[in-house]
């Protein structure tokens, strides 16, 4: 019996759209936790260093181009997503996660949503973690 690629395809994305963020996280043994957090902190770095190589580009080109403010919120809430606090130490980031994780609550907020939650947190900013947090509970509740 052969089975038709676009059935393994439907059926792989109806399987993974049923798992909730928790369940997948919890899944995970402690290396690949880390090893998550890691390729998010390296995805958010690249993105905001590309980021800035294009800002420069167009400054460039044009010596009257001011950085306009939207720029600037958006460095903000990149680097929200990475946790100065922690340095390199990611089983830190990834024990709070769990933590976050162990409230049913929170079983719907998506990974990345929750790294920057715990990383506002780590960061010294816990009622603003808490308002981060707030808001993707109600947005993802069920």
């Amino acid at each position: 019996m052969k089975i038709s690629p676009y059935f393994l395809l439907l059926f792989t994305l109806l399987h993974s759209q049923s798992e909730v963020p928790s369940d997948y996280w919890t899944k995970l043994s402690q290396g690949e936790k880390v090893a998550f957090v890691n390729g998010a902190y390296a995805g958010v770095a690249r993105m905001k260093f590309h980021h800035e190589r294009e800002v420069q580009k167009q400054y460039m080109k044009d010596p009257y181009w001011v950085q306009p403010y939207y720029i600037n919120r958006f460095y903000d809430i990149v680097d929200e997503h990475i946790s100065q606090g922690v340095t390199y130490d990611l089983n830190i980031v990834a024990g709070h996660l769990d933590a976050l994780y162990a409230n049913y609550d929170n079983r719907n907020i998506p990974l990345l949503e929750a790294i920057r939650i715990v990383s506002v947190a780590q960061d010294g900013e816990p009622q603003k973690a808490d308002l981060i947090l707030l808001r993707a509970q109600k947005k993802h509740s069920p």
